[in-house]
């Protein structure tokens, strides 16, 4: 799976520009604020029709531009496609694959994966649960249809049951209710746990090797999957998982009520993230932080491949500073398999850069 070229008009800071790529490694260099994380941004829009940045579709469009224009020619599965987006302020995006329309961003996402690491994601580390529950519920959307619709129904299910919770002290016959939702969260949570421990055991394998050669075999990475303390063995039966997340429902049933809050239930599942035996959060240093992000999302492309039968798109922006020399070059030279794009400020970290093609972006453009 792989880009061979891409078109960009109208997006972002691009006026017009024409690029091809090594089906290896990638870097691009300049300074800030020229469109080095632009250039990575189109790439993920085209595999899924949404921007790791932006919130809206119309944040693309450059500056006084009417429309943005993407064209993405690629290889996927062993065939040739093409990708086109239009974009319009004002206007539906238009969007087609092979010249056949796509009307949902499915349609993208089955022709290109792209995993994508900014400096954004050192807060899978540093902050809290929340942000790796996201990391587990983004990469897990992607690969488990049945764990999108769980998580959706669940995302339901959980903002009634805070409703009733919180206006039961007004309108006491809301409570009557409460039991068909704590079965039905029951039943959602427990194949939420269930996917959610087996993606863990798969990532934490990945990111474990990963991480020990990033840093040269001097640090062991463990992660540990977290989440209600009556489910003994989130690996075990569903059944069982449904069970023990009723037994900790019913004794937190009168507390529910009293504080008015969902206590019990998978939506304050964490990734205990170690390194060396120590919090990787509270005791790693920020070379150190980044290099176990990094890990992660290494796992994370692993775990796709797997799935899918081919590595998608590995897009790395601004991951060599704060990395250490041995650090540096692992990550140019050492991403064994697929394509990769790196985004860094200075080339004079390119020294170790054994193999790929090389862009310099200034204002929009290569130069």
């Amino acid at each position: 799976m792989r880009i061979d070229a891409l078109t960009l008009e109208g997006f972002r800071n691009y006026q017009s520009q024409v690029l091809t790529f090594d089906p290896g490694c990638n870097v691009i260099y300049g300074e800030n604020a020229q469109g080095k994380t632009n250039l990575l941004e189109a790439i993920v829009y085209l595999s899924c029709a949404k921007s790791p940045r932006a919130h809206s579709d119309r944040e693309l469009i450059g500056f006084e531009k009417d429309s943005a224009h993407l064209l993405g020619v690629m290889e996927s599965r062993g065939r040739q496609f093409k990708t086109e987006i239009t974009l319009q302020r004002g206007r539906r995006r238009k969007m087609s694959v092979n010249g056949v329309n796509a009307k949902t961003a499915s349609a993208l996402s089955d022709v290109l994966h792209t995993v994508f690491f900014s400096p954004e994601d050192l807060y899978l580390i540093r902050e809290g649960a929340a942000a790796r529950r996201r990391f587990m519920d983004g990469c897990l959307c992607q690969l488990r249809p049945r764990y999108a619709e769980a998580l959706a129904e669940f995302h339901k299910l959980y903002e009634h049951k805070t409703r009733i919770l919180r206006d039961s002290e007004e309108f006491p016959g809301l409570l009557a209710t409460l039991p068909d939702f704590n079965e039905r969260l029951c039943a959602v949570g427990a194949v939420l746990i269930h996917y959610r421990a087996q993606f863990c055991r798969s990532l934490a394998a990945y990111a474990a090797a990963a991480h020990r050669e990033c840093s040269g075999g001097r640090e062991e990475l463990e992660l540990h999957y977290q989440t209600v303390k009556t489910v003994g063995d989130p690996l075990g039966p569903q059944k069982e998982i449904y069970e023990a997340l009723r037994q900790h429902q019913e004794a937190h049933y009168q507390a529910e009520i009293a504080s008015r809050l969902c206590l019990s239930g998978p939506h304050k599942d964490d990734l205990e993230v170690l390194v060396n035996g120590r919090s990787a959060r509270q005791f790693c240093s920020q070379g150190q932080v980044r290099t176990a992000a990094l890990a992660l999302k290494l796992a994370e492309r692993e775990i796709h491949k797997n799935a899918v039968g081919e590595y998608p798109i590995m897009l790395l922006d601004d991951v060599l500073s704060e990395l250490d020399p041995r650090r540096q070059e692992y990550v140019l030279n050492r991403i064994a398999g697929g394509q990769v794009f790196i985004t860094c400020c200075e080339n004079d970290r390119l020294e170790a850069l054994e193999a790929g093609k090389v862009f310099h972006i200034k204002n929009g453009e290569v130069m």
